[in-house]
């Protein structure tokens, strides 16, 4: 039996993403750089994932739409912006950098994958 050798490596490696916000709902689409790479995302990014890695915003759901057709998937995150731009006190009241800390998710994935993705570093 081979044993595969996998590492950890930032959801941006596999993936970008965009944000919008109505209220106190944050909207947050991931699209795959490949299409190979969306079973990888599918398998670890869960709703129950997302809602985990949000904790400290307190969503009170998470619900994920699978768009396999273009490589993609939206998650629709509820109450997560301290009541929404009228409402909250928070300086980032529409919610924009919620997709860039979403990036920052741990993905785990073969090392030969791992030497194939792009990185921001030298």
């Amino acid at each position: 039996m081979t044993v595969l050798s996998t590492r950890t490596v930032p959801l941006y490696r596999l993936a970008h993403s965009r944000t919008g916000d109505k209220g106190n709902i944050s909207n947050i689409s991931v699209i795959a750089w490949l299409p190979d790479h969306l079973p990888i995302l599918e398998e670890q990014l869960t709703e129950a994932a997302v809602q985990e890695w949000f904790a400290f915003r307190r969503p009170t759901s998470v619900k994920r739409y699978l768009l396999e057709s273009i490589a993609a998937m939206n998650f629709v995150l509820e109450g997560v912006l301290d009541g929404g731009v009228n409402d909250a006190l928070n300086l980032d009241t529409h919610g924009k950098a919620l997709s860039f800390y979403l990036l920052d998710f741990p993905i785990r994935v073969s090392t030969e994958l791992a030497k194939t993705l792009p990185d921001i570093q030298g």
